[in-house]
């Protein structure tokens, strides 16, 4: 476990996936981030890479192979090395290796930098082709956040997401674990979003961002905490709690790539939402969360 720490924040992050576990309060001890229940829940806010979502039959084809990948890749189940620490930052670094050959036929180097600064965690990801061919990717954030926050005071349901830009946006509906292409709707954002948990009941609600500027903020009328996601790029943003189970907490996710389509092909280099990264390129996105 490797342990970031300022005036403010205490936060701890598993090599194991490169997966934020904890974050308190320092003088509270306050923990934002969802511990993991496995009633509800088995994670805190695992890395999706190298796909976000879901393949139909847990299977692509590329250059005439077929390999099987499961929801949301297999970083988050990789050890990560340390490459750089201080205080307050750390870079983990996954190189591909023997075990992701058999799920995924490229060479990749991807890091993922955190930064603490004042009450404010950066996280960063830098995703590398040194190879001579093209890489086609997505990749992703699953942050959990414990609601109620604060003295435990309220309920979920006493919280909402408000979204700046306060607007409609485009959104995606998903069919089963899949995204439905087909039937663009709408969410209107233009007055914040009280959550319920019945919200889920069809899985996330997905924002498609087209890549804007945005900001998402969770609070309460009842206390002072709550928590708010800054995405500069992202694809799409999804807010997720596992439904029926009434679970107490709930994700913010950014996106750089989303669930196959229903009708897709089963080719990666056409899956939905995927992205090319052209030898020796180098792929950045980031998100920031405010912990209040």
């Amino acid at each position: 476990m490797i342990n970031l720490k300022n005036e403010a924040l205490n936060v701890v992050i598993n090599e194991h996936g490169a997966e934020l576990t904890s974050v308190k309060d320092v003088e509270s001890h306050l923990e934002y981030m969802w511990q993991a229940d496995p009633a509800f829940w088995n994670r805190h806010a695992p890395v999706l890479f190298p796909i976000v979502g879901r393949l139909h039959d847990d299977t692509y084809n590329y250059d005439g192979h077929e390999y099987h990948m499961t929801q949301h890749g297999f970083a988050r189940d990789q050890d990560f090395q340390v490459a750089a620490q201080t205080d307050t930052s750390v870079t983990f670094t996954l190189t591909d290796n023997a075990d992701t050959h058999k799920l995924y036929p490229f060479a990749f180097k991807l890091d993922i930098m955190f930064s603490l600064q004042g009450r404010h965690l950066s996280v960063e990801y830098r995703v590398t082709n040194p190879s001579s061919k093209a890489v086609y990717f997505a990749i992703g954030g699953h942050p959990g956040f414990n609601l109620p926050l604060g003295d435990k005071q309220g309920t979920f349901s006493d919280y909402t997401v408000a979204v700046s830009p306060a607007q409609i946006y485009p959104s995606l509906q998903l069919d089963g674990p899949f995204s439905d292409t087909e039937h663009p709707t709408t969410l209107n954002f233009e007055k914040p979003l009280a959550l319920k948990h019945s919200l889920f009941a069809n899985d996330a609600k997905i924002l498609d961002l087209q890549q804007q500027p945005t900001t998402l903020t969770v609070t309460s009328d009842l206390n002072e905490h709550g928590i708010a996601l800054t995405l500069q790029n992202a694809d799409y943003v999804g807010i997720w709690s596992p439904s029926p189970k009434q679970a107490p907490f709930v994700c913010l996710e950014p996106w750089w790539g989303i669930a196959d389509s229903v009708t897709a092909d089963g080719q990666l280099q056409h899956k939905f939402g995927i992205h090319e990264l052209h030898p020796q390129e180098m792929f950045n996105a980031d998100y920031a969360i405010e912990f209040f």
